[in-house]
């Protein structure tokens, strides 16, 4: 499955999540209640999320030419990771990608949710 289809599975598999590309782009990014949790990248397979207090940091740090701090968002503590690396672990760009949701979720949406 392409990173793309991958991501798009993952994403939409979180409550009230939908697709929607942001203002010009043309490549996919998920929201949920009209606000951004991930994107993916213009012209390439980088997926971009919410990172909780700390992650980024721990991420880009460790593993650098997976992670890295992206432009414009990165100083709010966003990470994007490539997604069409070999060495790609879905599992854990799967928790990710949940920790952005839940950053992102409203209050009376989490309350319906289970930890």
């Amino acid at each position: 499955m392409a990173p793309e289809e991958r991501l798009r599975a993952i994403c939409m598999a979180f409550p009230e999540a939908h697709e929607e590309p942001f203002g010009g782009h043309t490549r996919p990014c998920w929201r949920v209640r009209g606000k951004i949790f991930a994107m993916l990248g213009e012209f390439e397979d980088v997926v971009t999320f919410k990172g909780e207090p700390g992650a980024q940091d721990v991420l880009v740090g460790a593993r650098p030419d997976l992670f890295f701090v992206p432009k414009y968002v990165g100083h709010r503590g966003w990470v994007s990771a490539r997604a069409d690396h070999p060495q790609a672990d879905w599992d854990e760009l799967a928790g990710l990608l949940y920790a952005s949701w839940r950053l992102t979720a409203p209050k009376s949406l989490l309350k319906q949710q289970p930890p």
